[in-house]
């Protein structure tokens, strides 16, 4: 169970520029939840991933996770049971690196420091393995520099290493904003594919309405920081694109915009 209880948020205090984002927000989300976040930009989506993540700390409220307070605890403390993948493909990977030094990295992450090697044949296999089902080509390019890869062979590297240890949750911030339609299809299936496999709690934000319906079991709308719908089950599997739509534009009349 992931809990966000009367979290508060607020940037630029004391100034002519501070905005109060987030007054009283509660968000829960059962242990294997898919939960897809769709809403306006400003809305306080990725605001709230970052304050999951540890990225910016909140202003008041806390957050448990599995029932442990994890409000004060540090971005690298929380990443050993949060993956999390970014829009930019660049974010999750280190392009002066080869393939094979990102996944070795990724795979020793939370694990103490010692003089054995990184890497061996069994690891190297099992990187071929995880790689191969991609269709990308990468299990044969484990020695190039993740540089030189395109932008969907970047996302699916991070999104492979962002699961490669025991991770509890998923953290999805608009990761096939960047791609190409055809890459943006290959990476949700494999987002699909290792929620289910893994059995993750994931929270996803997407601009894309048809990936916020087609996956997961509860889908979001937020809006000027608050929660404006939540469907999920038969709720959810009923709404159409054009139902999200119309939900969407009428707050944004009552809001002025």
């Amino acid at each position: 169970m992931l809990e966000m209880l009367g979290v508060r948020k607020v940037y630029n205090p004391g100034t002519v520029r501070e905005l109060c984002l987030f007054e009283d927000f509660n968000l829960s989300v059962p242990e294997g939840q898919f939960v897809s976040v769709v809403g306006s930009n400003g809305s306080g989506k990725t605001s709230m991933l970052n304050i999951l993540c540890g990225s910016i700390p909140a202003d008041g409220g806390s957050i448990l996770l599995e029932g442990r307070d994890i409000t004060r605890e540090r971005e690298h403390v929380r990443a050993r049971l949060m993956g999390r993948v970014y829009q930019n493909p660049a974010m999750g990977t280190c392009g002066s690196m080869t393939i094979l030094e990102n996944l070795s990295l990724a795979d020793n992450k939370g694990k103490p420091y010692n003089l054995r090697f990184g890497t061996d044949k069994r690891r190297i296999g099992r990187y071929r393995e995880l790689l191969a089902p991609l269709g990308l080509g990468l299990e044969n390019m484990l020695n190039a520099r993740v540089g030189s890869l395109s932008g969907g062979q970047r996302q699916a590297l991070s999104l492979i290493m962002s699961a490669m240890t025991p991770i509890r949750f998923l953290i999805l911030d608009e990761h096939t904003a960047a791609l190409d339609p055809k890459t943006a299809e290959v990476i949700m299936q494999l987002t699909d594919r290792i929620v289910k496999e893994k059995k993750l709690t994931a929270l996803m934000v997407t601009h894309n309405l048809r990936y916020a319906l087609e996956y997961g079991g509860r889908i979001l709308m937020m809006h000027q920081g608050g929660i404006v719908l939540d469907r999920s089950g038969e709720e959810k599997r009923g709404l159409s694109i054009d139902d999200v739509l119309k939900i969407f534009n009428e707050i944004s009349v009552e809001c002025g915009n």
